[in-house]
């Protein structure tokens, strides 16, 4: 099927799928203050909140459905109707009242997230041409950072008062929004809120855009032809399961060695980037002890970094050079990140500024960008997108579980950071050492030359 043109296009419109999961996990995380003190939680309330989100169980649920889904009934179908159940999500979060309808909203996105990120990974990888998967998926990954700057940039903007810090400049907006919606005056934490509320809807909006985009794309031609083969090995057309391919994903040796080592570096890095994904602000607040305004300003800041590195960083470079060398150098800065955030303490304005720079710099050069691209490489096309969901499902269920435990290794006000951030230190050390020592040779060749020098004919 190769070499294939005009893969730029697709790539935008499904791309957004990525601003909308990294958006859910920044908006909830921005507003995670707001909602504490609305309704009252505790660290362990919002330790289920990240545990059922889209940064962790929730999207983990649905990436082992959308996965299997996605190789039996296509590609684009899946990301498509998904958007319908994101939107249904983000709406029962922007008119909560309690916690049990919150945890609701956060686990239909979460969900949601979930079905989507295997099927639009691997659709991207299948669109593109031989010399411009790496810059395909790093676009994707820059979609990845513009949602969250502007879900920050808006969370700054609409921010309440709190620290003793002034609002943001559109906090009247948010006044306004919150007396017409609910018919009168509304104060202290019920108003604050309303930030959040908003946010969230902006979401919404871009939903609704990306449901109404990806459903005027075609299917991908690797699934087409994948399933035309699948239905000639069989006979007459005849159709396997949903989930005949589990089987096949933990009998072959290849598939085996793809997923421990794709574990190795996504998992431990993930432990590490659900966290700041989700509790950065809120560690910027208590342990660092910024405002709300200022902490949002911070990840904002963060997330404009990250957009200028992933595109000049790994979109421009990942399919001209070794990419273990460029693999090595990103994930390395992360580790120095950690390491010169417990040297300089969390607590110093100078410590946060050089975590913010070196933290936007390694995710530029993000594990995340290097699993997309490789799990999409090592797999092949009938149970591509399955893999890609049995290995999202395994990192983001492992993160629930870390989150749930992280709130107690941090403690309320941050008094456990340090003991934390060890941690981190040494989970993004088992990372880079796997990564840098057995990256694949995948760079300059197509996904079916990849697929015939790791398998022969057996597929």
């Amino acid at each position: 099927m190769e070499p294939k043109k005009g893969s730029l296009k697709s790539t935008i419109a499904v791309s957004l799928t990525n601003y909308l999961d990294a958006g859910a996990i920044v908006a909830g995380a921005s507003g995670l203050t707001l909602w504490q003190n609305y309704l009252g939680l505790s660290e362990g309330n919002l330790g289920w909140l990240n545990a059922i989100s889209a940064n962790c169980f929730g999207a983990a649920i649905g990436a082992i459905i959308g996965g299997f889904l996605a190789d039996k009934y296509g590609r684009k179908k899946i990301y498509t109707y998904n958007m319908l159940v994101y939107m249904l999500g983000v709406a029962i979060i922007m008119f909560t009242v309690n916690f049990p309808m919150l945890l609701l909203g956060f686990l239909v996105t979460g969900i949601s997230v979930g079905i989507g990120v295997p099927a639009s990974w691997t659709y991207i990888s299948e669109n593109s041409e031989i010399h411009n998967r790496g810059r395909n998926i790093g676009i994707s990954q820059v979609a990845w950072g513009v949602g969250p700057t502007i879900i920050l940039i808006l969370g700054m903007l609409l921010a309440p008062a709190t620290g003793g810090e002034a609002s943001g400049v559109l906090f009247g907006f948010v006044e306004k929004i919150a007396g017409w919606l609910t018919g009168g005056s509304v104060s202290g934490a019920a108003l604050n809120v309303f930030s959040s509320r908003i946010i969230f809807g902006s979401l919404f909006v871009v939903a609704f855009i990306a449901w109404n985009l990806q459903r005027k794309l075609n299917e991908s031609k690797d699934w087409e032809e994948a399933k035309r083969a699948e239905a000639q090995l069989a006979g007459q057309g005849a159709q396997k399961s949903v989930f005949s391919s589990f089987g096949a994903l933990f009998t072959h040796k290849k598939n085996v060695r793809a997923i421990v080592f794709l574990a190795g570096i996504y998992l431990t890095w993930n432990l590490v980037a659900s966290v700041m994904g989700f509790f950065q602000p809120h560690i910027y607040e208590t342990a660092g002890g910024l405002s709300n305004a200022q902490a949002n300003m911070l990840a904002a800041i963060q997330w404009i970094i990250i957009i200028f590195v992933t595109y000049f960083g790994f979109a421009k470079l990942a399919d001209k050079v070794n990419q273990r060398w460029l693999y090595c150098f990103g994930v390395g800065v992360g580790v120095l990140a950690w390491l010169m955030l417990i040297f300089m303490g969390v607590h110093t304005i100078s410590g946060l500024w050089v975590f913010t720079l070196l933290w936007g710099i390694q995710a530029g050069i993000s594990v995340q960008g290097f699993y997309a691209l490789w799990s999409s490489e090592l797999f092949p096309a009938r149970y591509r997108a399955a893999a890609q969901g049995v290995m999202f499902f395994i990192v983001r269920a492992a993160s629930a579980l870390w989150g749930l435990g992280f709130v107690y290794i941090y403690g309320h006000n941050g008094e456990g950071f340090n003991r934390a951030a060890y941690i981190m230190m040494g989970l993004l050390l088992i990372s880079w050492i796997v990564g840098t020592v057995w990256a694949p040779n995948t760079r300059g060749k197509s996904l079916k030359e990849i697929e015939r020098e790791r398998y022969g004919e057996e597929v």
